[in-house]
């Protein structure tokens, strides 16, 4: 039998999925990533999880997209075989928090996925690139749209047409990462992090990560109108009415995620 390239934890109301191919630093090829798009519309779809975590292993988040498997591809197979959007994207699907826990290096389509997440914590071993350009190429997988949202346009226009790296501490700096950890307390912390976040109600988490998500993609008035709709909503939420009473008598709240 084929090993999993996705191996699957649940630690209480989180689930951790961490890439699989350690001899090849976890090189992002089509199996891999349709595991990882089917892995992440389970967890999404499992009404116990509360959020998620995407790892890699000590020495490689993950190394980039499988070079050797896409070296001798053409035009036509990427476009016809929708190469990116038709496996890469689900993660955008994907409604409930989702955490990248990165140590070693998170280069290219490695670096991408963790954009692609919406809290990256850092291992101070980790290190940040899209090489790309080296080989002809551009960051296809995000990499050019979230990058200058993460970081601005100056910062992102350097590491795309340089190459340039960027260590733990200097990704926190520019915003391209949520927190740094030592890297013995990278899973430890990561872990604790996201079992706080899946401790609250579900459907507001969820609210809030749209609501932010639309900041990101659309003029301020727009977001502002989603954004206040979103919060009109809440008002028809048993969890939010047990939040602001548990508030009120000085209790810890029980949410039902509903």
């Amino acid at each position: 039998m084929t090993e999993a390239l996705i191996q699957t934890e649940i630690h209480g109301r989180v689930g951790v999925l961490t890439l699989h191919r350690p001899r090849q630093l976890n090189a992002l090829n089509d199996a891999l990533m349709d595991e990882l798009g089917a892995a992440l519309l389970a967890l999404d779809g499992d009404a116990s999880v509360g959020a998620i975590v995407i790892t890699g292993g000590a020495r490689a988040f993950a190394a980039g997209a499988d070079i050797q498997a896409m070296a001798d591809w053409s035009y036509s197979d990427v476009h016809q075989g929708a190469f990116i959007t038709r496996n890469w994207e689900t993660i955008r699907q994907v409604r409930k928090p989702v955490l990248a826990a990165v140590a070693g290096v998170a280069l290219g389509g490695g670096c991408e996925l963790a954009l692609a997440c919406d809290i990256i914590v850092a291992a101070e071993s980790a290190r940040f690139a899209l090489p790309e350009v080296k080989l002809a190429m551009l960051p296809g997988a995000g990499g050019t749209q979230r990058l200058p949202r993460a970081i601005g346009k100056a910062k992102a226009m350097d590491m795309c047409l340089s190459a340039r790296a960027l260590d733990a501490h200097e990704a926190d700096r520019y915003g391209l990462v949520s927190r740094v950890v030592p890297d013995a307390e990278l899973m430890p912390r990561t872990l604790e992090l996201a079992a706080q976040v899946a401790s609250y109600s579900l459907p507001a988490l969820m609210a809030i990560k749209e609501s932010v998500n639309r900041a990101w993609e659309s003029s301020l008035a727009e977001g502002i109108l989603f954004e206040r709709r979103a919060l009109y909503a809440r008002f028809a939420s048993e969890d939010a009415h047990e939040g602001m009473h548990a508030f009120l008598g000085k209790r810890a709240p029980v949410f039902k995620h509903l």
